[in-house]
């Protein structure tokens, strides 16, 4: 079968199961070159591994040391930028896409292009967790939805876009990459757009939905050690967004520090 040389996605994993074959297994029919970039699983991984890296299109990339998300990322662009693809596509490995994902991303982003977007990234409207929908703030009312920031897993990438700023920034290792990237497309004039009918299935950490002054507010569950990773990484971020936008740079660190605050108190109870 003929690779679509279009478009290259990429799964970065970590003790990959069952879920990210099968989701190799469906990106595998929309017949474009996929990449598995392994971030220094354990042997035990191998068998699983192995059987990914025999499904069409598919090279498997495996590293000796744990880095983080952004290194898998850029391993994606760089196969798409030796190739001469137009677009990556991002995933996680624990995520589902809708049937005929892609091809419904790629034709949204040739219309908005052919209307004369400059066109950066384009994502689904609503990431959809157990704990609830995850939704960006948006804007574009009857016209283009477009909005801040996307998170990676779903979200397609204009290779010419990337590279215009060197890629994913790898010095954050796994929290804000995508927060990164979307900040770095915005100020070089490339805009970041939501298809307002796609939803991912996407898993937020063990997160769940609480309701504080009459406001739904996500909680992500995730370690002390992430959540600290989060917080320093939104504050590295915080003055480059906030000089561009202080509503989105104040509505982010408020998000973050909520999260870290309930966090702290959750793990204050645990130890009680």
């Amino acid at each position: 079968m003929t690779r679509d040389s279009d478009v290259v996605a990429v799964v970065p994993t970590y003790r990959p199961d069952g879920a990210a074959l099968d989701l190799v297994k469906e990106l595998s029919t929309e017949n474009v070159s996929i990449v598995v970039s392994d971030d220094a699983s354990p042997c035990t991984c191998d068998p699983l591994l192995a059987e990914i890296g025999r499904i069409p299109g598919t090279t498997v990339i495996r590293h000796e040391r744990n880095r983080g998300i952004a290194r898998g990322l850029n391993d994606g662009l760089r196969q798409a930028l030796e190739i001469g693809a137009q677009w990556l596509l991002t995933v996680d490995q624990d995520s589902r896409l809708p049937v005929h994902y892609l091809s419904v991303l790629l034709e949204a982003a040739g219309l908005r292009m052919a209307a004369g977007e400059n066109l950066g990234a384009i994502g689904a409207r609503v990431i959809a967790d157990a704990s609830g929908d995850l939704k960006y703030p948006e804007s574009g009312g009857d016209g283009f939805l477009t909005t801040e920031e996307l998170i990676q897993t779903g979200t397609l990438w204009r290779v010419e876009a990337l590279k215009d700023f060197g890629g994913f920034n790898e010095a954050l290792g796994i929290d804000a990459v995508d927060a990164a990237a979307c900040l770095a497309l915005r100020k070089r004039g490339w805009v970041v757009g939501i298809h307002d009918d796609l939803r991912v299935a996407h898993r937020i950490g063990n997160a769940r939905t609480i309701t504080i002054a009459g406001r739904d507010v996500m909680v992500t569950g995730h370690s002390s050690e992430r959540r600290a990773s989060m917080l320093r990484n939104r504050l590295r971020l915080f003055p480059a967004e906030f000089r561009q936008s202080p509503k989105h740079a104040l509505r982010t660190i408020r998000r973050v520090a909520v999260n870290q605050g309930l966090g702290l108190l959750a793990d204050k109870g645990t130890s009680a």
